[in-house]
């Protein structure tokens, strides 16, 4: 179904590009034309123009139904995408639940809780930090 309406919108926009280059330019363009106006005898009653105005019409209606079909179909999904895997961390037991704060937070104290060095067994340098 899509592919037949991609199909008939192209080619309305061929046609319709065909249609515009026919049409006689009357000399510069916004307006500033002769002295024929709109309502002159070849204004709106130029077959041209009628042909490029259904033309646009028929582009409008093929351009809107395929932005619609293309959304049909689409389930909502979320922008942060599939949860993460729940892993226990390589260091020890399962991180306790923030009771105040931000996460943040709890993740700064469960990389205390892994960087936390084991009591010195003799003598050591003093580090830097």
């Amino acid at each position: 179904m899509q592919t037949v309406v991609i199909v008939i919108h192209l080619m309305i926009v061929a046609v319709m590009i065909g249609a515009v280059l026919l049409q006689k330019s009357e000399g510069g363009g916004l307006g500033m034309g002769g002295g024929a106006g709109f309502m002159s005898s070849r204004g709106t009653a130029n077959l041209l123009s009628r042909t490029t105005a259904i033309l646009a019409a028929g582009f409008f209606v093929t351009s809107l139904f395929l932005s619609w079909y293309a959304g049909y179909n689409r389930a909502p999904s979320s922008i942060i995408g599939a949860p993460a895997s729940h892993t226990q961390p390589a260091g020890g037991g399962p991180i306790a639940p923030p009771t105040s704060g931000g996460i943040l937070d709890s993740l700064k104290k469960a990389d205390e809780q892994q960087q936390a060095p084991a009591a010195p067994s003799g003598p050591q340098v003093p580090r830097s930090q």
